[in-house]
């Protein structure tokens, strides 16, 4: 695959400060998002794209089964994370969230987007308890930068747009998974491949 590197990202894998920049949204949702957290993250990626057991997954559409347009790989509560800098990032982001939160982050699921034509649909995190309750889910992007979009769950415009890649970090809170959609849209720019990590506390998916 073409990594497209950034110049800004050389050197290795350390964490600046966690300060993300808060952007309220309706229904007590909210995102907070700080660019270029993880330094050294195309090194990471690379790791990652090797190291990974990716998974071509297939699901039902109507009345065929079509391929899932991205590979995954989701790692449970007790399974080792395949690089020590995602339980790093995992632990931080607990102790950072830990008086919103209340709980660990537990588990990480992870999409290999290869190319523009790869994408996952507008939804929400709402399988489990988050379909009632407020929770957060943090995503730690590697590799080359794609939009992550949301918009309300009613089905309206897309509202905000995020570029995420070269170890930016998303995290959705508040109601954001119950009443707000998320989504990455297909692109038919020329873009690299893009890990997304998302780290979740447990019971939520």
């Amino acid at each position: 695959m073409d990594v497209q590197r950034s110049l800004l990202d050389e050197g290795p894998v350390a964490f600046e400060p966690l300060a993300p920049q808060r952007t309220p949204l309706a229904d007590d949702a909210w995102v907070d998002f700080q660019r270029g957290w993880l330094r050294g993250s195309d090194a990471l990626f690379e790791i990652l794209l090797d190291a990974v057991e990716w998974r071509a997954d297939r699901r039902p559409m109507y009345d065929r089964v079509v391929d899932v347009p991205r590979l995954t790989r989701f790692f449970g509560e007790d399974e080792p994370l395949p690089h020590p800098a995602l339980e790093q990032a995992r632990d931080a982001l607990g102790v950072h969230y830990s008086h919103e939160l209340g709980e660990p982050f537990a588990t990480a699921g992870m999409c290999l987007y290869r190319d523009g034509r790869d994408s996952v649909a507008w939804h929400g995190d709402r399988d489990g308890r988050s379909s009632t309750q407020d929770t957060l889910v943090a995503i730690l992007s590697l590799g080359s930068p794609r939009a992550l979009a949301l918009r309300r769950r009613d089905r309206g415009p897309t509202l905000h747009r995020f570029a995420l890649g070269h170890g930016d970090l998303l995290v959705m809170g508040g109601s954001c998974q119950r009443t707000w959609d998320h989504g990455v849209p297909k692109t038919a720019a020329s873009v690299g491949p893009r890990i997304s990590v998302q780290f979740r506390p447990r019971g939520v998916r």
